[in-house]
């Protein structure tokens, strides 16, 4: 009786770990431009996508910003730090950058205004 009722438990947890896996797709690529969708909480970033193994190439990201006040979006080439694209977002707007290249140097991205860490991402 043991061994099924913790047969039964491991079963139902391996449920529960399942769609957390299913949700963390890569990001979808269409016309050559790779679409990245960002959420901006209060001092932090959320995503439904992966961001393991990225390519070099052209992107673009949508931020929809949930933190409930003005926020300001920075993305920058991971080692110069170059601007690729800036701007500030308003309370439960959503914003898309222009389609930026991305080298194999990587991105960084942060809120400034609301203040996240940088969040480096590698490609390769």
């Amino acid at each position: 009786m043991k061994f099924i009722a913790l047969l039964n438990k491991t079963i139902f947890g391996l449920l529960l770990f399942v769609p957390a896996v299913v949700v963390s797709a890569p990001p979808e690529t269409k016309n050559d431009v790779t679409t990245i969708h960002l959420e901006e909480h209060n001092g932090y970033f959320s995503s439904a996508v992966t961001m393991v193994k990225l390519k070099t190439g052209k992107y673009k990201f949508i931020i929809k910003n949930k933190s409930g006040k003005l926020v300001g979006f920075w993305l920058q080439d991971a080692k110069s730090h170059k601007f690729l694209d800036m701007f500030t977002i308003e309370a439960g707007e959503t914003r898309t950058t222009d389609i930026v290249n991305i080298t194999e140097n990587g991105f960084r991205y942060r809120y400034p205004i609301n203040p996240t860490p940088w969040y480096e991402v590698g490609v390769g």
